[in-house]
């Protein structure tokens, strides 16, 4: 399984990006990180380019339900909406339901467990497989 880890927008955190990126490591996937202050239009280039079968977006700007919707948005008009987009950091428990609608087929707010964001990453993985 192929991975993208992403940091979108103009967030200049990684520490929990890198973390999630190990973990998926450890856990036998190959993961691509893009690095720091990615725009929509870089992420899903890298995800096509590279043939991800999902990509996880580290937000911690706020900005999370607008960055995803581009994300998701670009990539239904070039085609490869069977990426799977899993979201995670510091996401308001009311924002949650508004990552899901806008395509988001994961969201892991701060805390989330590394097993559960593994086990995520798999199940959603498989399915495009």
């Amino acid at each position: 399984m192929r991975v993208i880890v992403a940091k979108p927008g103009l967030d200049g955190h990684d520490r929990g990006a890198k973390i999630i990126a190990r973990a998926l490591m450890e856990a036998g996937m190959e993961v691509i990180y893009t690095g720091l202050r990615q725009t929509p239009e870089q992420i899903v280039s890298a995800a096509i380019q590279e043939d991800a079968d999902a990509i996880g977006l580290s937000i911690l700007s706020g900005a999370h339900v607008g960055l995803t919707r581009k994300i998701v948005t670009q990539l239904r008009e070039r085609g490869s909406d069977d990426i799977a987009v899993l979201v995670g950091g510091a996401i308001p428990p009311a924002d949650v339901a508004v990552l899901r609608e806008a395509g988001a087929v994961e969201v892991f707010p701060t805390g989330a467990l590394l097993a559960d964001v593994v086990s995520a990453f798999r199940r959603h993985g498989e399915r495009r497989a």
